[in-house]
């Protein structure tokens, strides 16, 4: 077993926890199969979480199973980067040198930010620019090591008090717990139930990972009082007396711990024992020798393992004494040896925070001293992964600011290699605490180059310059935007910015603006606007520079996605001068990709899709991996755009390929997204919904979930389940928040919204959505959006004419869906379609449409790689040819309803399949009836004793047919019409067609295929 510790038990049995212990063991069975597991076991300090860990873990190891146990380290307040993962990848390293190394063969440089060991962390790519991909690549390749060194044997990884758990260490757990799917892996972690108070860190990763399936949670509930007797006898190697089982079970309350120190205390004789904790927990260190309390004091402030060479230092000790001091302590099961073998830590953490809160302040502040200045003397007292940041800590606690603010800087700096950019936030802040207490000549001597990758241009040269208060606010509101504290990345940037009101510093002022711009996006608080049009204001007239060339490059990308047209290509171009002038490569590729999408949108196709096709293929070469995960997901999106979804398909796939072997989350969940649209596209349905699901999991923020809604209110519509599809779209809008009106989001879900109102009968409400959009108008490049939500809105009026409330204001909605066509641009094949689609559909409201025109429109999308669009205008032109009468086209009819209904019923496309049905049943075509689901009960109708022909005419008597419609609806002569409605009314015992149409209202008969044929439309 790996990193066991060496702890001498002070009960040698293994009480209760039965259930607990087989359902690690059932975990255990899954993951050796090939399943990978993850648990969380909580329960209040002392009540025994190490303990079953243990004995699953030596259980396991027997077993066979390698078992790699990490802790959260506590120094002071603060845990280390990645602390549990670092010391269960070296336990892995002892235990299966090959096999890691060859999982890790490649990427050593990357996973050195885990592992020093490996080698040396991969260096910044360049200065001035942050990595903000490096944590999600470090987590994916941690994913992949470990389900790598998992494949052929099962491997238990451990991490224990992970309420102690700094951020990034929270982070790549709650990713390990979402993405791990192959390997024979057990990853489980404990923490303090206790200590999760509202406001902790780890309570929203708790809330986060109890709605994962894949994830099993134990809660270690108290002793009984049977239980705390069994423990005791195996204390005391007999069957204790029951007053004093009794005595104990009350003063512990069942905690296990504490069982162990009140059951020790009785059998040590110690009489008078305090009922308060904190004397419970010291009790016995008080009854070590003086020399012993001494180094346990010590020990307590020295982290929560401390080294035996760094403990000598401090302690300052004649050898013999010290480790006879050591002696004592670890025989009154006070310290235990620590797992790696070469120093100790506190048997329990609640000893050590008992210890620890009986210093004196200064005798506190005097240990972090003696501290800081023996790990200064010796830096290989301690691993050198942990040295910089425990130094930086022991500073900070001495209240040394001369000391502790290089050293805050330096671990700092050591955070952001590693990619923790929680703790290199929570270390710069610490940083601008001291700044002012620290002495002049101190802060002089401090320089932007050597502390910070952000520092915007102030004119003068960082490597000359000193570091100034402001370069660490810059820093820090870029690792707060990266790690997700962007509220207070929010207030860092406020402050930032009223220290630049008194001077006049417009560069780093516009670059502050446009960090602020971003963060109010992310948190949607504002659409960002407002900000960027300050940075643009700040730096118009100046010098091409790299801030100016971001800056231009936002406004850019902002503009494609909010108010698409000529004045975002505009700033699109000089992004791309300015950047190419002043060498900014990453900015230059970036405001290129934009460039291309724009170009696509204003027509000029062929040369933006090549453009961005180069941005690809030179970011990816150059490992421009940011830049390249974007080009990922808008290339494709514009090949989409044109009706090119058998393209954008391959390129999604590397995409998603290359996304995943660099990290990068949100790029990945917004290319499953496209690719669920474009497998919608293709006719792939059942894959375009397993796309969006897997766009929802992967996705770390609200809009990759509001796409992925988006994208399953679509398929649910096609599909004919209405209220998946409104609760989808209701999902979606609020993930998309209030004040992100993108076209590329708010036109689809208005379609959809059109769809959803008319298919529950609310015409009004769909006229109404219809008209805010009309009123707002298509900007320049939405046409991608703005011919299937006319497409929509026509197909409504159409199929909702005769409806009681259909007539009042359908002329002129009618009107306003011509008018509005014109403004949208066909310069793609699709379009053209879609504008043919339009017109026919709007001539079909009026009477006027032709077969001429369906068949132009069925010939158009024969051309294209869109199968169901083309199923729905095969409806279409067969109706058409149905109402001539003639028999050749009765022949073309039925070959087309055919071909229609077989592409429905593959898609089960429920409301086209029936439409298509009913239209041929209607025409005595044999297609075969419409299939009724089993969830749907038999047609109200049938129980009246009409035909399924009366049944027809019923319907068009409701809305208002004369004999003369009906006929020329249903394909028979006006006395066929005549003699059904007389049958009807007789069936019905009515005197006349009102009273059967208000009875068929009554009854609701026909409201639910009303909606069906609205959304069928």
């Amino acid at each position: 077993m790996l990193g066991a510790v060496e702890t001498r038990s002070v009960s040698p049995v293994f009480v209760g926890r039965a259930d607990e212990l087989n359902t690690l063991n059932d975990a255990l069975a899954r993951a050796a199969g090939g399943e990978p597991q993850a648990l969380l076991i909580g329960g209040e300090a002392g009540v025994g979480k190490t303990r079953l860990i243990e004995e699953f873990a030596c259980a396991a190891g027997r077993r066979g199973a390698v078992v790699a146990l990490g802790g959260c380290v506590e120094i002071g307040a603060d845990g280390l980067p990645f602390a549990p993962f670092s010391t269960a990848l070296r336990a892995l390293v002892r235990e299966l040198p090959g096999e890691l190394a060859a999982a890790a063969a490649g990427q050593e440089e990357e996973l050195a930010r885990l592992l020093p060991e490996l080698g040396e962390p991969a260096a910044a790519r360049g200065r001035g620019r942050h990595d903000e991909e490096g944590m999600a690549r470090l987590f994916e390749l941690t994913a992949r090591l470990l389900e790598h060194v998992a494949a052929e044997r099962t491997v238990i990884v451990a991490l224990e008090d992970l309420h102690w758990a700094d951020a990034s260490t929270r982070h790549l757990l709650a990713y390990l717990f979402r993405t791990l799917r192959t390997g024979r892996l057990v990853v489980l972690a404990t923490y303090r139930s206790d200590d999760i108070h509202r406001r902790h860190p780890l309570r929203p990763l708790l809330a986060e990972l109890d709605r994962l399936r894949t994830v099993r949670r134990i809660e270690l509930a108290r002793f009984t009082r049977h239980e705390v007797g069994r423990q005791i006898a195996g204390i005391l190697a007999a069957e204790p007396d029951p007053a004093q089982v009794d005595d104990i079970f009350e003063r512990s309350d069942g905690n296990a711990f504490f069982v162990e120190e009140l059951a020790v205390c009785a059998t040590e004789g110690c009489a008078c024992i305090s009922d308060s904790l904190r004397d419970l927990l010291l009790v016995r260190v008080e009854a070590l020798p003086e020399a012993a309390q001494r180094v346990v004091r010590i020990a307590a402030e020295g982290g929560s393992t401390v080294e035996y060479e760094l403990l000598a230092a401090v302690a300052r000790l004649a050898e013999d004494d010290l480790i006879e001091a050591l002696r004592a302590a670890v025989n009154a099961n006070i310290l235990v040896v620590a797992p790696t073998g070469d120093g100790y830590r506190f048997r329990h953490a609640l000893v050590r925070e008992a210890v620890g809160d009986d210093l004196l302040p200064g005798e506190r502040s005097r240990l972090n001293r003696r501290y800081a200045e023996a790990l200064e003397a010796d830096p290989a007292l301690v691993p050198a992964a942990d040295r910089v940041l425990r130094l930086a800590s022991y500073w900070y606690h001495a209240h040394d600011a001369a000391k502790a603010l290089p050293a805050v800087l330096e671990a700092s700096v050591t955070a952001r290699s590693r990619h923790a950019y929680s703790e290199q936030l929570r270390l710069l802040e610490r940083a601008m605490e001291l700044w002012d207490s620290a002495p002049e000549d101190v802060r002089a001597r401090l320089r932007p180059v050597d502390y910070t990758e952000v520092y915007p241009p102030c004119g003068c040269d960082p490597a000359t310059t000193p570091l100034r208060y402001l370069d660490l606010m810059a820093e820090a509101a870029v690792a707060g935007r990266l790690c997700g504290e962007r509220e207070r990345a929010l207030k860092i940037t406020k402050r930032a910015l009223r220290l630049l009101d008194e001077e006049h510093d417009p560069l780093r002022a516009a670059w502050f603006w446009v960090q602020r711009s971003r963060l109010v996006q992310l948190k949607s608080h504002g659409d960002g606007w407002e900000e960027l049009a300050t940075a643009q204001e700040l730096v118009r007239g100046l010098p091409p520079s790299e801030v100016h060339a971001e800056v231009l490059a936002n406004v850019a990308n902002w503009s494609m996605v909010h108010v698409p047209g000529p004045d975002a290509l505009s700033a699109a171009e000089r992004a791309v001068e300015y950047a190419r002038m002043v060498g900014a490569r990453e900015i230059e590729m970036t405001a290129r990709l934009t460039l291309g999408g724009l170009m696509v949108d204003a027509g000029d196709v062929e040369a933006g899709l090549a453009e961005m096709h180069e941005v690809n293929r030179r970011t990816v070469e150059d490992g421009i991996s940011a830049v390249a995960g974007r080009s990922y997901v808008n290339l494709p999106s514009e090949l989409e755009a044109v009706g090119r979804s058998g393209d954008a398909v391959p390129l999604l796939e590397r995409g998603l390929a290359y996304t995943q072997s660099h990290g990068l989350l949100d790029h990945e969940a917004w290319i499953w997204g496209n690719l669920a649209e474009s497998l919608y596209s293709l006719g792939r349905w059942d894959e375009a919904a397993e796309a969006a699901t897997r766009s929802a999991r992967v996705g770390q923020s609200a809009k990759p979930n509001a796409f992925y809604a988006k994208n399953r209110a679509e398929l649910a519509l096609a599909r004919g389940d209405r209220p998946e599809a409104a609760r989808q779209l209701a999902v979606a809008r609020e993930s998309f928040g209030k004040y992100d009106h993108a076209p590329q989001h708010a036109l689809p879900l208005s379609r959809i919204a059109i769809a959803v109102a008319a298919g529950e009968g609310r015409l009004p409400d769909a006229r109404a959505e219809l008209e805010e959009v009309l009123d707002a108008g298509f900007p320049p490049g939405t046409q991608r959006y703005g011919w299937p939500l006319l497409l929509t809105a026509a197909a409504v009026e159409t199929r909702a004419a005769g409806l009681p409330t259909a007539d009042p204001g359908r002329a002129e909605t009618l009107e306003r869906i011509r008018l509005a066509a014109k403004s949208l641009a066909t310069h793609a094949p699709v379009w053209q379609a879609y504008e043919r689609w339009v017109r026919a559909e709007l001539l079909r409201a009026e009477g006027r449409a032709t077969v001429e025109d369906w068949t132009e429109l069925v010939t158009a999308f024969e051309a294209l790689e869109r199968p169901y669009d083309l199923a729905r205008v095969r409806h279409r032109l067969a109706e058409a040819l149905l109402a001539t009468g003639e028999e050749d086209g009765r022949q073309s009819a039925g070959e087309l309803l055919r071909l229609a209904h077989a592409v429905a019923e593959h898609l089960r496309a429920r409301p086209l399949a029936d439409a298509v049905a009913l239209l041929a049943q209607r025409a005595r075509l044999g297609v075969g009836p419409a299939a009724r689901r089993p969830d749907v009960p038999a047609d109200p109708v049938e129980s009246l004793g009409l035909t399924s022909r009366e049944r027809d005419v019923l319907r068009l008597v409701s809305a208002g047919r004369t004999n003369r419609q009906i006929a020329e609806e249903l394909f028979i002569s006006p006395k066929t019409a005549s003699v059904h409605v007389s049958n009807i009314l007789a069936k019905l015992g009515v005197s006349g067609r009102g009273e059967a149409a208000a009875l068929a209202h009554r009854l609701g008969l026909f409201e639910q295929e009303a909606g069906d044929r609205l959304v069928a439309g």
